[in-house]
């Protein structure tokens, strides 16, 4: 959460211990370029609520390699560090790929076999987040059906997007905030948004978006995380509270 909405005066130690009654949940990006240890994220899970939730962000060693069916073992490094300490508080597991990353459908197929359903026996979701327009063909779509792991939609000036429900939860980030918005998307993109929220976390897919196929899978309901994420970093966190604030 950036500190300009953080109270003056808050000791660093204390900073998580806020966000966490703030929001109703955080994705990790230290986990990106670092392994962490696993009182860290004991500590996390003892400082954050009930009901809070982690998304941990996966080592770029496991995504930004030019074959991916050879990261079994950076996998297991990331998976093993400790993040079975967060308990229930495990969210996703977000498996980002640079935007030169091309879809190969052995490649990726065999990336998504390595990715396990369980560690230390708690229950793995898998959210991959890909960037290339190459992805956009139905063979990627079943590829992630059948592994049941979720394409992650992104709303983003910079990468195209696919929008089309493959796993059990939903995973949005929203990374077109504008500097010169306080909350960085205005009310009426909020409230498109929130509507989203809704359709997704109802077993829906909201209208006017890009889809790569035209039918999607029906669900009952379904967990629902949406992120705000880089573009105008500063207004995410005023973003996500404006976001929440419609969602109640």
């Amino acid at each position: 959460m950036a500190r300009r909405v953080l109270p003056d005066g808050l000791p660093h130690k204390k900073e998580l211990e806020f966000a966490s009654r703030a929001v109703t949940a955080i994705e990790v990006n230290g986990t990106y370029y670092s392994t962490q240890k696993p009182a860290t994220f004991a500590t996390w899970a003892k400082t954050a609520p009930d009901g809070f939730v982690f998304a941990l962000k996966a080592s770029r060693y496991t995504t930004n390699r030019k074959v991916l069916a050879e990261a079994g073992e950076s996998i297991e490094r990331f998976l093993s560090q400790g993040i079975v300490e967060l308990g229930d508080k495990l969210g996703p597991i977000l498996w980002q790929f640079m935007a030169t990353k091309k879809f190969d459908a052995d490649d990726f197929g065999a990336f998504l076999d390595l990715l396990p359903a369980k560690q230390g026996g708690i229950a793995l979701r898998h959210a991959v987040h890909v960037r290339h327009e190459s992805f956009a063909v139905p063979e990627f779509i079943a590829l992630c059906r059948k592994a049941g792991v979720t394409v992650v939609y992104a709303d983003s000036a910079d990468y195209p997007a696919i929008a089309d429900v493959t796993g059990d939860f939903v995973y949005a980030r929203l990374e077109n905030a504008a500097e010169d918005v306080t909350t960085g998307y205005t009310d009426q993109q909020l409230d498109h948004w929130a509507e989203a929220a809704r359709s997704w976390a109802a077993g829906g897919a909201p209208e006017g978006l890009p889809y790569v196929e035209t039918t999607a899978p029906k669900s009952v309901g379904r967990d629902t995380f949406v992120f705000f994420i880089n573009g105008a970093k500063v207004r995410a966190p005023a973003g996500a509270l404006a976001l929440i604030d419609r969602l109640k």
